[in-house]
């Protein structure tokens, strides 16, 4: 079964994928490709930054012979939640509540780039280092 996997906003296919309840195996050669973490003998790791998978619990991420990695357990060990569409084989993950605890004291805005009323885009990166004033509103 193919899956859409959306994760850190990106959207990809894993066109190997299985899904069982709450579980998404994906193929080793297909993780990185869909959501940047690969396996490696210090556990699953993204970049420079590894999780070991927790002794006694390899089963729960690893099957097939470590040829198939669950991604959602994966993303319930690191806090991170998960949303789930069978009918439509869509899995999308979100972002932990720390990493969004740790955006929200570091006063660092998140970038984002909106029209105006010509339709020229602004981001708010262009304004770094300066005072902005955003006005929104809206209809309801």
């Amino acid at each position: 079964m193919a899956a859409t996997i959306i994760y850190k906003e990106q959207q990809s296919c894993a066109a190997g994928a299985t899904a069982a309840g709450s579980d998404l195996w994906l193929p080793l050669d297909e993780l990185k490709a869909t959501t940047g973490w690969e396996i490696k003998p210090e556990g699953a790791c993204l970049g420079d930054v590894c999780v070991p998978i927790p002794s006694g619990r390899t089963a729960e991420f690893l099957r097939e012979g470590g040829a198939r990695f669950n991604l959602a357990a994966l993303a319930r060990h690191l806090g991170q939640p998960v949303v789930h569409d069978d009918a439509h084989g869509v899995w999308v993950f979100g972002e932990s509540a720390r990493a969004r605890r740790d955006a929200l004291l570091s006063l660092v805005a998140p970038d984002f780039t909106l029209p105006d009323l010509e339709g020229r885009l602004h981001s708010l990166s262009d304004h770094r280092g300066r005072k902005v004033l955003l006005v929104t509103w809206a209809s309801w």
